[in-house]
């Protein structure tokens, strides 16, 4: 009797969120066990969470939560820690902007007893030329500041065991930003069992993306700072 929680951060997702609940919630509804729909509204200045409260009214299992603007790591972080609290056996993240598919999650669940995360890797994208060179930046900057190897450290298709990583959460310092690129480099520093599938990922299928190339260059600048204090706390 598994209860799996798909935790989904979104920040003025109006234009998506409507899809997005329709999309995720038949997964949870499918597999029951007391499993949640969970999409967390990082204090949005549209009426994402008002749309939200709409739905919640008639899924039962469908939990929206609103808090202040702390960015998307941050809000990960928030999701992962409800997630366990409440019980989850599993934990599933994707995104709010419509880019991954729900039918290739199954593939994903069937794996699950086997491995401690199973994580996409994002093959064909069609989000831009210049996001696909962040991964690749990303990738060799991961290498160097930690002596790993990821295929895709980021991809927003990520299916955990809770009880790894309710062991290894306190290792992500509150409010980081890059939050599922420290849970990769965590699982593959403690040489976890983690299986890469690989996923689709399609444009945004509607309004802006909050983070620009400016705020990218200015959170990896940062990242590669915190990256040497956190390898020290890993290698302990």
């Amino acid at each position: 009797m598994d209860k799996l929680f798909i935790i989904i951060p979104a920040y003025n997702e109006e234009e998506n969120i409507d899809a997005v609940i329709k999309d995720w919630y038949p997964i949870v509804e499918k597999i029951g066990n007391g499993s949640k729909l969970v999409i967390i509204d990082d204090g949005s200045k549209d009426s994402t969470y008002s749309i939200m409260q709409g739905y919640a009214d008639r899924l039962v299992d469908f939990q929206p939560i609103t808090k202040p603007n702390a960015g998307h790591g941050a809000t990960l972080l928030y999701g992962y820690h409800y997630a366990i609290k409440e019980g989850a056996d599993y934990i599933f993240q994707t995104d709010s902007d419509g880019q991954t598919l729900p039918e290739e999650f199954w593939d994903f669940w069937k794996r699950r007893e086997n491995y401690d995360m199973v994580i996409g890797h994002r093959k064909g994208r069609q989000d831009g030329f210049s996001r696909i060179m962040v991964t690749k930046i990303l990738k060799t900057v991961l290498f160097l500041s930690f002596g790993v190897r990821i295929a895709d450290a980021n991809t927003p298709f990520r299916l955990m065991k809770a009880a790894t990583l309710s062991q290894y959460i306190h290792l992500i310092p509150k409010n980081f930003n890059l939050s599922n690129v420290l849970i990769s480099v965590i699982y593959a520093k403690k040489k976890l069992n983690v299986k890469y599938l690989p996923v689709t990922f399609r444009p945004r299928q509607g309004g802006v993306n909050s983070i620009n190339m400016k705020r990218i260059f200015k959170i990896g600048k940062q990242a590669v700072k915190d990256f040497r204090e956190i390898n020290k706390t890993l290698k302990k």
